[in-house]
């Protein structure tokens, strides 16, 4: 597979072409990438507008993941938005009001993007926790009875390893024509497992994937796939609207690199990957640990059971310079790929931490808050930030949670109860944005 945009950008590098052009730096090294680092001049083409090696390189990639494959350089949120304004011009073309479903375990852009674009949501709740909903085919059908929406909006895997029955839900979505849009930031990788367990291989109609999350690809680089071509033919334009004009051709170069990669000894590489991390699952298993979540590639520590928090486990494993994704009061999250060699060094690590007396003290119990106002009212309104003590009572204006792993415990527009207000405190949130009182 060829590299076409790399290889432009290669060739100009080498070319010692006077650069009157931006970036500022004109290709003088400080980082050392410089003069790998360019931007829209004549032959690059435009992400945007392609029709030249970026179009070509991101035929590369839909040929890869058989479905219309575009890149992003901002991310799976700018994906997130690009879904969201497709699920809206869908149901327009139909015309239908656009009307969203989403599990309650949405990333903060998912907010951002509804209020951008003047929707809102319902959401499923079923077996919700923080960063998880057990969410069935059985509880998207009733909830599509109950409230007649236009897309479903599903995140899986999720930031705990949890996989969806993606295969159930898009039975289901197609039986009442409701589109269905995946939050796969975490899953670029599972196209390519034995099996395939890519979002549109199992009928999803959207989703995203951060290149960068799972592959060996550059912060910030992502993909937005689209099953149905009509569908694709707005996908350039729902990406500009949330775009940067001034897309990084080094994250633009990694994306295409990865092509090639991917295309050659990428699945012999992640099937090792795959077959190590299930070892060595087992033997933490053997060893007393509980582990949650079906995703191939992550571990998921709930370190309770062990004895200890996830943020205890997280700062042991540092004194051994192993640095984990993410870790709270229940979870140590690591992130494993093909590109981690050695895991000796964490088997070690982890059998060598003594098991000691479960901890008992639970989560609060995720409940449901009253909606005061639209995702978009409360984002856009005169807001402060107030401390979580005070802020019982109050409206949430804008999901201020931090990333990782920013889901949010309170929607935009729902008030602040004394359940919330427990969950900001146990989760270590200290203030949060609330709608101004006038």
């Amino acid at each position: 597979m060829n590299t076409p945009i790399f290889d432009f950008v290669s060739a100009y590098a080498k070319s010692d072409a006077k650069r009157l052009h931006m970036p500022g730096h004109k290709g003088i090294s400080l980082l050392g990438c410089e003069r790998l680092d360019i931007t829209e001049i004549d032959g690059a083409d435009s992400l945007y507008e392609a029709n030249g090696i970026i179009k070509e390189s991101e035929s590369n990639a839909s040929l890869l993941f058989g479905c219309n494959t575009f890149y992003s350089t901002e991310g799976a949120s700018q994906c997130i938005r690009a879904m969201l304004y497709l699920a809206m011009l869908d149901a327009k073309s139909k015309g239908k009001k656009p009307k969203i479903l989403a599990t309650r375990n949405v990333h903060k852009v998912f907010l951002s993007a509804l209020a951008l674009l003047d929707l809102d949501a319902e959401w499923i709740y079923g077996k919700c926790s923080y960063l998880s909903c057990e969410t069935s085919a059985a509880d998207v059908e009733n909830a599509i009875i109950q409230f007649s929406p236009t897309a479903l909006y599903i995140t899986s895997p999720d930031y705990l390893g949890n996989i969806m029955d993606i295969r159930a839900i898009a039975d289901v979505c197609k039986k009442h024509d409701v589109l269905l849009l995946c939050d796969s930031a975490h899953g670029a990788y599972l196209k390519f497992l034995e099996t395939s367990l890519h979002p549109i291989d199992l009928g999803a109609d959207i989703c995203c994937s951060s290149a960068h999350k799972t592959l060996p690809v550059l912060t910030g680089g992502a993909y937005l796939h689209v099953k149905d071509s009509e569908l694709a033919e707005n996908a350039k334009n729902a990406l500009a609207i949330f775009g940067s004009t001034s897309p990084s051709y080094l994250i633009l170069q990694s994306l295409d690199l990865a092509n090639k990669y991917l295309d050659g000894e990428y699945r012999n590489e992640l099937d090792k990957a795959v077959a190590k991390v299930a070892k060595l699952k087992n033997e933490l298993i053997k060893n007393g640990y509980t582990l949650i979540g079906s995703e191939p590639l992550k571990i998921t520590i709930s370190a309770k059971a062990y004895g200890y928090s996830g943020t205890e486990f997280s700062d042991i494993l540092k004194q051994k310079n192993i640095i984990c994704e993410f870790a709270d009061p229940d979870f140590t999250v690591l992130m494993i790929t093909p590109q981690n060699q050695d895991l000796q060094s964490l088997k070690d690590a982890l059998l060598n931490i003594q098991k000691r007396t479960e901890v008992l003290k639970t989560p609060p119990a995720f409940q449901k808050c009253e909606r005061v106002m639209s995702v978009r009212d409360a984002s856009l309104c005169a807001s402060e930030t107030v401390p979580v003590s005070k802020s019982l009572g109050r409206v949430l204006a804008v999901a201020t949670v931090g990333c990782p792993p920013a889901v949010p415990i309170v929607m935009c527009g729902e008030r602040i109860d004394e359940n919330a207000v427990e969950c900001f405190k146990y989760y270590g949130i200290e203030k949060c944005s609330v709608v101004k009182e006038l």
